[in-house]
């Protein structure tokens, strides 16, 4: 067995990010941003005005009236000049007219025609224009990698890229194998179950921003696996869920090498998870996967999602783990790496008693994974630990 985290690193050595390929902008947040995005232009690319009102010159004064000489909108700007004794009317946004040093809040003057009043207090609120440049001037870039979200996407269209380069989607594909296996909304037989890890890690490859594909369920035969395993076509990495320990079905390991598997390691010191395997087949980056549902699950947050994240060009790194204090006490651990489920109260993170990881409940029931190295000591309530959120 290898610690976990010699497994991730040499998880990391068999991955490489995938190439870019260009998409409209509306179709970018939750992708990541491979080349550099520079503005095209000064954001706002002229004076605005902050708010809506009347702009002015510096010789505006408290009760003198102003003539109305024209209107500046958003999209539709005033042509001319304010000189003294002017106003312009003017909307949020819209250009500032030259010569207007001020923009006077609608509700701080009387107007009646052409003529506005300026109220006492109408110059005490700044000058309610936003400079040109004011958010960003051109030149202003966006650096990859960056995981685009929404508020990045709207940056991106304010500096006027209609299309970016983000990395490709990696193609993943997922293969449950098992004789006792069935698919949800199929009828079992009596000494079979419904296939739930495939389900469960596809709808987390969404999530990570990976292209899953569910492959038919690999009955317990070489002939079944080879057939299956020949189907992952183009994929970027292949999980395999079950068949992956010593047991007279577990075939994947003997399947896999004679299909060329090049194996980098086999067994990782922790629980729930020991059962693990890697390697690389072919072109793709190959996970074996235990086949208990929880060991499976969790191995998809400690092992998959780095390696997913790796391809997609954010650097190789561990899953992010965070600290809390404990709002129960935790016995010693033992010799390998435990990942306990958990809930985040608001006394700090409570351990499930029971943590079989054949479990799912439990695990549904859970948001955290509290790590436990190997040999920890017993934790009392209060104490730090970290944990992976979930």
């Amino acid at each position: 067995m290898i610690p976990v985290a010699a497994a991730l690193d040499a998880l990391f050595a068999l991955t490489a990010p995938l190439d870019a390929e260009d998409v409209p902008l509306a179709r970018a947040s939750g992708r990541v941003l491979r080349v550099p995005v520079t503005a095209r232009r000064d954001q706002p690319p002229f004076p605005a005005s902050a708010m809506d009102g009347y702009a002015v010159t510096d010789d505006a004064a408290p009760g003198a009236p102003l003539r109305v000489i024209g209107e500046s909108a958003a999209g539709t700007a005033f042509v001319g000049r304010v000189g003294p004794g002017e106003a312009v009317r003017i909307f949020t946004g819209a250009p500032v007219p030259e010569g207007a040093t001020r923009v006077i809040l609608q509700e701080d003057v009387t107007r009646e025609g052409d003529r506005v009043m300026p109220a006492a207090d109408a110059f005490g609120s700044g000058t309610n224009i936003r400079p040109a440049g004011a958010d960003f001037s051109a030149g202003h870039g966006m650096a990859p990698p960056r995981l685009l979200r929404p508020n990045d996407v709207a940056l991106l269209a304010a500096m006027g890229a209609g299309t970016v380069a983000v990395t490709r989607r990696p193609r993943v594909a997922i293969i449950a194998t098992g004789d006792e296996l069935v698919l949800p909304g199929d009828a079992p037989g009596p000494d079979q179950i419904y296939a739930s890890n495939t389900f469960g890690l596809a709808a987390h490859l969404s999530a990570l921003g990976a292209e899953p594909r569910l492959l038919p369920v690999a009955r317990d035969s070489v002939a079944a696996l080879s057939t299956v395993l020949s189907l992952v076509d183009d994929a970027d990495l292949v999980l395999t869920v079950g068949g992956a320990s010593v047991g007279d079905h577990d075939l994947v390991a003997r399947v896999a090498g004679d299909l060329g598997l090049d194996r980098a390691f086999y067994k990782v010191a922790m629980r729930p998870g020991k059962p693990l395997m890697a390697g690389r087949l072919g072109d793709a980056v190959m996970i074996g996967l235990p086949g208990n549902p929880v060991s499976a699950l969790v191995c998809g947050h400690v092992f998959v999602a780095p390696v997913v994240r790796a391809m997609l060009g954010l650097g190789a790194e561990p899953a992010r783990r965070l600290v809390a204090p404990l709002a129960a006490p935790l016995a010693a651990n033992g010799p390998r790496e435990h990942y306990m489920r958990a809930e985040r109260t608001e006394a700090g993170l409570r351990a499930f008693e029971r943590q079989d990881s054949a479990l799912l409940s439990v695990l549904g029931a859970a948001d955290a994974l509290i790590v436990r190295p190997p040999h920890d000591p017993a934790r009392a309530a209060g104490a730090e630990v970290p944990y992976l959120p979930l």
